[in-house]
């Protein structure tokens, strides 16, 4: 029970940190129905682009924002090729995302950036005579959640229902004089936003930046998002935003306990592979009558 007790606060903060990658999903997954694979690049390129900001000598602040502003770009790039150039929108985030990855590391100038002895935002809290985990946990409660309030603004405005519009039913939406292209690439640029400001906080909090850290980010943040949407029973936007942070703490925190169960580290991105498969596979099998499955083709 003591040892259960002693990651709720490293589950508590890797979730809230790591929410904000759910909640970009949330954008292209459920708002815009747009399956968007730049997530496993947009989230290092926020890493790589704080990182550099700071070894550079610049106050740890700017580097979040041109993180957020070089995610937007990337989702932004992803939208460019699926809307301007037809290319399928499943290839349009793979090409991106291999794309960033030469970027990430052209932008490190290495593969690897460490943060120890160089002030980010969190050495002001660092160097107080308290646990970090009373202050970090508040901070990445109020980015998260303000974030999401200010998404669920946005998401009930005339241009935040033309978004949510668009991924409904796109053609209806043209029809009413909407420019669904150009609300695919508003949507997929917030959502990458999002992410790169994950992997901007993520690389602060943790002293470094990887190139490799954004591996399996997109199976991470969809079993997050299906875990909350579980648990809260999400149906409205309010609601699936909420399941995002809410599914991201309970991710965390079971693969928490699977480590404290003996869960090797290299394991970790095939259970959670297989996490989501159950998640999105139980429900479909409970709804066969008698056990008996349909195979397609059969």
């Amino acid at each position: 029970m003591a040892s259960i007790l002693r990651i709720l606060p490293i589950s508590f903060e890797q979730g809230l940190v790591y929410s904000l990658v759910a909640i970009g999903i949330v954008i292209s997954f459920r708002i815009l129905a747009f399956p968007d694979l730049t997530v496993d690049g947009s989230f290092p390129l926020g890493a790589a682009v704080a990182a550099k900001v700071i070894i550079s000598g610049y106050a740890p602040i700017w580097g979040i924002v041109l993180a957020v502003a070089a995610g937007f770009c990337a989702g932004y790039a992803t939208g460019f090729l699926n809307t301007r150039l037809k290319i399928n929108s499943l290839l349009a985030g793979i090409l991106i995302m291999t794309i960033l990855y030469s970027v990430n590391l052209r932008i490190m100038g290495r593969s690897n950036i460490q943060l120890l002895t160089y002030h980010t935002l969190f050495t002001p809290m660092e160097s107080l005579k308290i646990s970090r985990f009373y202050l970090v946990i508040p901070f990445f409660f109020i980015v998260a959640y303000g974030l999401k309030i200010l998404l669920d603004l946005f998401l009930h405005t005339d241009m935040g229902m033309a978004m949510r519009a668009t991924g409904d039913n796109e053609q209806m939406i043209r029809s009413l004089g909407v420019n669904t292209d150009r609300m695919t690439l508003l949507g997929l640029g917030i959502s990458n936003a999002f992410i790169a400001l994950s992997g901007a906080l993520v690389a602060q909090d943790q002293g470094f930046a990887d190139v490799g850290m954004g591996i399996g980010t997109i199976v991470a943040g969809l079993a997050a998002i299906i875990i909350g949407e579980t648990l809260v029973r999400a149906k409205t936007v309010r609601a699936f935003t909420l399941a995002a942070i809410v599914g991201s703490i309970v991710y965390k925190m079971i693969i928490a306990i699977g480590l404290r169960l003996g869960l090797a580290p290299t394991d970790l991105k095939m259970a959670t592979g297989f996490m989501v498969i159950l998640a999105l596979g139980l429900p479909v099998l409970k709804k066969e009558k008698e056990g008996k499955l349909h195979l397609r083709g059969i």
